[in-house]
């Protein structure tokens, strides 16, 4: 371990992927230790154009005991070289080595008993597919998804035919560019020299995202395809979106307490396809990435986690339900924010929906 780019007290450790067809891959681990360590570590893991910045989450997670860990993976914030095509994968599945390597270190090298993972967009996508992959192992004990990636939301000139044949195409020209025109709006409502509070790398986040490449866009609409088909996830899962989301391409004030990136609905309908124990959680105001939203909303997501932490991912609690010896608690009761077990079938409330509004 390295001090990191954040300071004392976060530490990295690099870890070697071997090469592609670009060159060395690497992946970066960044570590912050809790002052009472309880044996518990969170994994955390980033979006598309997304990197750790995020030191109030690892402030949370380290005060109730949890060591606190950031993957970043291949091509991505930390991990990204300079011979590289950033956050370019063309199939999920590339990111399951240093996921393995990442748990190998928390759970065997570091000794820890229990592992959460937290993942936000695209990684939630990723993680669910790679808990649900490596469920056998039992590397994880419970998973958080943030306003995971869990369906595309197509243009209407856009069918599913006409995006399969894109798909097909991106196996003969994965690098080539998909011509779309980029959505600021959310890049804006976060960095603090636009309209938000935080201040992070735009080379490593850009405001606008990177270009999207056809190699990219099949590898999400595969694991897409996957996901819906249902996954056997045996652990708890929370997940966690905003109440509402916006879709305009200009700015309205509207992208503060929204999802401007993601339709919530999506999320609202596959996260029974996760498993057997989902609660889903929807914040009122929060943003794409909950975590940063608005310092009222954010501090009412950070209380409703803690009480599902508490009931789901209790090592004591945890290793009972394993057992059958104990019925399933009850879901976090509302704090500033509307909570509900998922159900296949369930109503989608769209009263909060204002896709497709622009400023």
């Amino acid at each position: 371990m390295q001090t990191d780019v954040l300071g004392h007290p976060y530490e990295r450790r690099t870890i070697e992927l071997g090469r592609d067809d670009e060159g060395r891959v690497v992946a970066t681990l960044v570590r912050r230790r809790s002052p009472t360590p309880t044996g518990r570590a969170v994994l955390w893991l980033h979006g598309w154009a997304d990197y750790f910045f995020h030191t109030h989450v690892a402030d949370f997670f380290t005060a109730l005991g949890y060591d606190f860990y950031a993957l970043e993976l291949r091509k991505c914030g930390r991990s990204w070289l300079a011979h590289q095509t950033p956050h370019f994968c063309r199939s999920l599945a590339e990111y399951l080595p240093e996921l393995d390597r990442a748990a190998h270190i928390i759970r065997h090298e570091e000794a820890h008993d229990r592992l959460v993972v937290m993942a936000h967009s695209t990684g939630g996508l990723t993680a669910a597919l790679w808990v649900h992959r490596r469920r056998a192992a039992r590397l994880v004990d419970a998973l958080i998804l943030n306003s995971p990636f869990f369906d595309l939301k197509l243009p209407k000139t856009v069918s599913r035919p006409v995006l399969d044949a894109v798909v097909r195409l991106s196996r003969h020209q994965p690098y080539r560019v998909v011509p779309y025109s980029t959505r600021p709006v959310y890049g804006q409502s976060l960095h603090v020299d636009f309209r938000g509070e935080w201040s992070y790398d735009l080379a490593w986040k850009p405001v606008g995202g990177f270009p999207i490449r056809l190699g990219w866009l099949g590898a999400i609409h595969a694991a897409q395809r996957r996901l819906r088909s249902g996954l056997e996830i045996d652990v708890p899962v929370l997940m966690a979106c905003s109440a509402r989301s916006y879709r305009g391409r200009r700015w309205h004030e509207l992208a503060r307490r929204a999802d401007s990136v993601l339709d919530v609905r999506d999320m609202l309908r596959w996260a029974p396809s996760l498993g057997r124990q989902v609660t889903v959680l929807r914040v009122n105001g929060g943003l794409h990435d909950l975590k940063l939203s608005a310092e009222p909303v954010r501090e009412a997501f950070f209380s409703d986690l803690a009480r599902w932490l508490r009931a789901y991912a209790d090592a004591d609690v945890t290793t009972a339900r394993s057992r059958r010896l104990l019925p399933r608690p009850r879901p976090p009761e509302r704090v500033g924010a509307d909570t509900a077990p998922a159900r296949p079938g369930a109503p989608l409330d769209r009263a909060g929906d204002v896709s497709g509004a622009d400023g």
